[in-house]
């Protein structure tokens, strides 16, 4: 199966891939030595992703995860760096500041523009060609494919939006990314449960990967899953310690939602 320094790809034969661009915790050569304790520490990590979507491959779906932190380039941002949420503090393709704007670098360190582009180069393009590659696989097989963009953050963080965040928040660019008989049979899986509150297209719309990929009317439909890090760990600060019981019921959730999405036609 494909691989490469920057990801690991487990392919399926279900529609659905996932994708989680910012499980990855690896730092590249020389770079913890340049970085603040904060950067050192990297909070913004979506922790414990893989192993909340380890029976991805039980149900035939196959799984893209990033290696290296987003600290080293963000998967989830367009390679022009283009501002997804207007109004709002830019977290950018190569981050300097974390989500609570601390600086990540210290004094003199930052990357440069010829810095950013070998890191696009060496990390971003490989991710993307190969998440490319096998939703065309995909396709070819089905006529179709899922791309469900998987990712986790802290319930607050007030720099980039106000109050808690809902557990769940489900993204597809105000239903543009997916079909609307996608959307609406997710949203009911989420109405129909009762242990986590969960919003549609609420303060995440879905980032770069669900609004660049999802196009229904090529046959690629996208959809972000955005869940907050008290859904599943004990405390959402170092060591981020992941919770039994938390974790059990998110993964049972998950579970049940892509495999709606697998049984899913156009």
């Amino acid at each position: 199966m494909p691989q490469s320094v920057s990801f690991s790809l487990l392919q399926g034969e279900s529609p659905v891939l996932v994708s989680l661009p910012h499980a990855g915790t690896d730092l590249m050569p020389g770079q913890e030595e340049r970085m603040t304790p904060t950067g050192r520490a990297r909070p913004d990590t979506d922790w414990h992703l893989t192993r909340l979507y380890d029976f991805a491959p039980s149900l035939g779906i196959g799984v893209l995860s990033a290696r290296y932190s987003r600290y080293v380039i963000d998967l989830n941002r367009g390679p022009d760096d283009a501002t997804l949420y207007p109004g709002r503090p830019k977290t950018g393709l190569v981050p300097c500041e974390s989500f609570d704007g601390l600086p990540l670098y210290r004094e003199g360190e930052r990357p440069d523009a010829p810095e950013t582009d070998r890191r696009r180069q060496t990390y971003w393009a490989p991710y993307h060609e190969a998440l490319t590659a096998e939703l065309n696989r995909l396709r070819s097989l089905w006529g179709w494919a899922v791309l469900w963009d998987g990712h986790s953050i802290r319930s607050r963080v007030p720099r980039l939006f106000e109050g808690r965040l809902p557990d769940l928040n489900l993204g597809t660019n105000d239903g543009a990314s997916c079909a609307a008989s996608l959307r609406a049979l997710l949203a009911g899986d989420l109405a129909a449960q009762q242990r986590f509150s969960f919003v549609v297209d609420g303060r995440f719309k879905g980032g770069y990967t669900t609004r660049h990929y999802g196009r229904p009317g090529s046959g690629i439909h996208a959809v972000q899953m955005e869940m907050t890090q008290s859904s599943y760990l004990d405390a959402e600060a170092p060591p981020w310690p992941i919770s039994d019981t938390g974790s059990d019921a998110a993964k049972t959730l998950l579970r049940s939602l892509l495999r709606r999405a697998s049984l899913w036609r156009p």
